[in-house]
């Protein structure tokens, strides 16, 4: 819990990323006296969250993503200003390996993703020896204002806590930033602690996707063609359109009935009017809606398999590996390193000199980079074996290649054995 209140306490406020009409055309709301009124209690990132993920791309995307990012295990590793040191291992890991009943980090890092991508942010605290997720859309976080001495102005914030509320508002609990890992890979502009979805900048794409597939239900369970006006000589009566009408709906709506021969009787003219997919250039349209969405997720279109990553050049082995460097180096990497700084406030190292990192050697989608690694191992090998047949010593040679700081270089003050030693 909180153990004291630093000065001003402040609870952060959350904006709306979608205007009302947005909202209103994509969650179920209710109208009285002209004003609508939203049926979802659980506030704005839950319903952008449940309703943004019922999109198919975006759940494409998330699932990549997470499943991916699941496949990497933690460990501590050495590191010092000039370069990362070995890897190694205790029992203090054991929470992450077996972070709760029936539960693997594969299953940690996934959730800790899925919350990220929906929610902006993913919250854990330790109880009993297992980790414990906090509803995000239940978690508020507390600033505290940090003035000048002299001038006593206002000149930033700093994190005080986090409370967790109930459906009624009511807080259930509190605890001080070093009891909770939030995991938050891409920062809130206007927040300077919590995280933000990168779904937040598509929705407008998400919502037009949305409505692209159900123009196409539509299209379908409608007439499976082009809209059509059937006209009738006016002496026709009501009850001849009438039934009319029935029979042409009941023989010729609907996919089942979707280019049939139409017959039609003295009197009645068929004109079709609209546009049909290729007209609108559907596959265009929504392909590039699809685009920008993978494009937020930092997930490449070829890696998604979506339409527009599946044309072209874009499979061939060039620009697929190219593909999924950037996927890796860009997006995967950038977020274990967020889920290591995360998660070391409830695993610290074992002392100053190490960190909480990622071990990603045994993740099948990287096999490709494994292998590249391999060959500059390789090479620094035989770059190594060069400056110490040119009389360099050993220990500086590997200091030097390792953090490319050549001048660590230490030569014997002899040179090769085919050369007569260097005479004072």
């Amino acid at each position: 819990m909180l153990a004291r209140i630093l000065g001003n306490r402040e609870s952060e406020v959350r904006d709306a990323s979608l205007s009302w009409p947005d909202y209103e055309a994509m969650f179920n709301n209710f109208s009285y006296n002209g004003i609508q009124y939203q049926t979802n209690s659980h506030g704005y990132a839950s319903m952008s969250a449940l309703n943004g993920a019922k999109n198919p791309i975006v759940a494409a995307c998330i699932h990549v993503r997470t499943l991916v990012f699941s496949e990497a295990r933690f460990t501590f590793q050495r590191y010092s200003a000039s370069r990362p040191g070995d890897m190694f291992g205790d029992t203090s890991l054991t929470i992450l390996e077996k972070p709760y009943p029936s539960a693997t980090t594969g299953d940690l890092l996934a959730r800790m993703e899925v919350d990220a991508s929906l929610y902006g942010n993913s919250y854990w605290i330790v109880r009993d020896g297992i980790l414990v997720r906090l509803d995000p859309t239940k978690v508020m976080i507390a600033t505290g204002s940090v003035s000048d001495q002299i001038t006593g102005g206002q000149v930033g914030q700093q994190l005080i806590g986090y409370h967790v509320h109930g459906d009624d508002g009511e807080m259930l609990a509190s605890f001080e930033p070093s009891q909770v890992a939030h995991y938050r890979p891409l920062p809130d502009p206007n927040h300077a602690f919590r995280g933000v979805s990168w779904l937040n900048a598509v929705m407008p794409d998400v919502r037009a996707d949305t409505e692209l597939t159900a123009y196409k239900h539509a299209f379908l369970s409608n007439a499976a063609t082009p809209n059509m006006v059937v006209s009738f000589d006016p002496s026709i009566t009501r009850e001849a359109f009438d039934k009319f009408k029935e029979s042409m709906e009941s023989k010729h709506r609907g996919t089942s009935n979707a280019y049939k021969t139409m017959y039609l009787g003295g009197g009645a003219d068929v004109k079709v009017v609209g546009s049909n997919f290729e007209q609108i250039a559907m596959k265009a349209v929504q392909g590039a809606g699809e685009t920008r969405i993978a494009a937020a997720a930092g997930v490449p279109a070829s890696i998604l398999g979506i339409s527009e990553g599946l044309s072209g050049s874009s499979l061939n082995a060039g620009n697929y590996t190219a593909a999924r460097r950037r996927f890796a180096d860009g997006t995967l990497r950038p977020l274990w390193r967020s889920a290591c700084g995360a998660l070391q406030t409830l695993v610290p190292p074992p002392d100053g000199s190490a960190r909480l990192w990622y071990d990603d050697r045994d993740v099948s989608f990287l096999q490709e980079d494994v292998a590249d690694g391999a060959d500059i191992r390789m090479k620094d090998a035989q770059t190594m074996r060069t400056l110490v047949d040119g009389g360099f010593e050993p220990t500086s040679v590997v200091a030097a290649v390792t953090t490319g700081d050549m001048a660590r270089l230490v030569h014997t003050g002899s040179v090769s054995v085919q050369l007569q030693p260097l005479v004072p």
